[in-house]
């Protein structure tokens, strides 16, 4: 299925830094509330974190943005967060119990109605929806 055109889109490129991840966590919350959409608000907020928290982690370089886009279309909310790094694909995988990093992609996937990865002419980029209820009119 093809993504929506977007009704809504917002792009911003942060430095790899944790505290960027903080940032735009709290962006997408505000964003897909002022779109119409608070019920969703709270797992737009969780999914950038997890996505932005393994750009940081896993993909970025020295001197190397990444980007979180936000699109609102008529089915869903798209989330897509981009690194320079395309070689380091992600994976799910089960994270041992003494591990303190490895579910992000779990969160991901039990969260969102779907998910993947797009190559990129350099670096590659997680995306993922969450469905928007069809608002019935009279």
């Amino acid at each position: 299925m093809e993504p929506d055109a977007p009704l809504r889109y917002d792009r911003l490129d942060y430095t790899p830094f944790p505290r960027s991840v903080t940032l735009a966590r709290r962006r997408a919350h505000r964003l897909i509330g002022e779109w119409g959409h608070p019920e969703l608000a709270d797992d737009a907020a969780l999914l950038v974190s997890e996505l932005g928290g393994n750009a940081v982690l896993h993909g970025c370089l020295r001197d190397r943005l990444f980007r979180v886009e936000l699109a609102l279309g008529e089915r869903c909310v798209r989330i897509a967060v981009s690194d320079p790094k395309g070689e380091l694909r992600p994976r799910l995988r089960e994270a041992g119990s003494d591990e303190m990093f490895g579910r992000g992609l779990l969160i991901v996937a039990g969260v969102a109605d779907r998910w993947g990865v797009d190559e990129l002419g350099v670096g590659k980029a997680v995306w993922c929806e969450l469905g928007v209820a069809s608002a019935v009119t009279a």
